[in-house]
């Protein structure tokens, strides 16, 4: 399984994100203005980093990203804000939004070793996609592990499109998200006109 590993710190400053929408609470100590480049970027150079940002924040890699944009655009609706909508909806994400991992690569490691029932169904594959209906719980076994007390200590607020509680274990898929329940920095309409030509 291919992941991701680049440095966090380094790329949220590349890409001109915080840390903490990938749930980093560090900051980078290095002058942002010191390796800024002083021509004007390219409109191909700004759609790319929109594209590379939303990749970096929920740890997909190229193909997986393209395969999932070729599924937004056979949507109905703007192709943009679906391609958002099956991103935010992937298991990994939202383990993370549930409170299950203080990050999203802590999320997806949870996942992929088998913390997470679906339905009452074991499922470790980070890529899975929730619908409506669908109740994200924790084993009963790994709920008697220190990490998962640790985390039920430490409750988060679940967006709107999920009901339930950290310190349960469990939450409920309630509808699809929109674009007003996504909170990530990234411009889709760039990544679309990437793709679309």
């Amino acid at each position: 399984m291919a992941v991701s590993r680049d440095p966090v710190l380094k790329r949220c400053r590349n890409l001109g994100i915080s840390p903490g929408v990938l749930g980093y609470a560090k900051e980078t100590r290095r002058d942002p203005k010191r390796n800024a480049r002083r021509q004007k970027a390219s409109e191909y150079a700004l759609q790319m980093k929109e594209k590379q940002k939303a990749k970096f924040i929920y740890g997909v890699l190229e193909r997986q990203f393209r395969l999932t944009f070729a599924k937004a655009e056979k949507m109905q609706g703007q192709a943009g804000e679906n391609l958002l909508s099956l991103l935010e909806r992937r298991l990994d994400n939202v383990a993370y939004l549930m409170g299950f991992g203080e990050t999203r690569r802590k999320a997806r490691q949870i996942v992929g070793h088998g913390h997470l029932l679906v339905n009452g169904k074991r499922v470790n594959i980070p890529s899975y996609r929730v619908k409506p209906g669908d109740v994200i719980s924790v084993r009963q076994k790994s709920r008697q592990s220190d990490m998962f007390k640790e985390l039920a200590e430490k409750p988060v607020a679940f967006p709107g499109w999920i009901s339930g509680n950290t310190a349960s274990f469990e939450g409920t898929i309630v509808r699809i998200p929109n674009r007003e329940d996504i909170d990530i920095p990234v411009n889709e309409t760039l990544i679309v006109e990437l793709y679309s030509k």
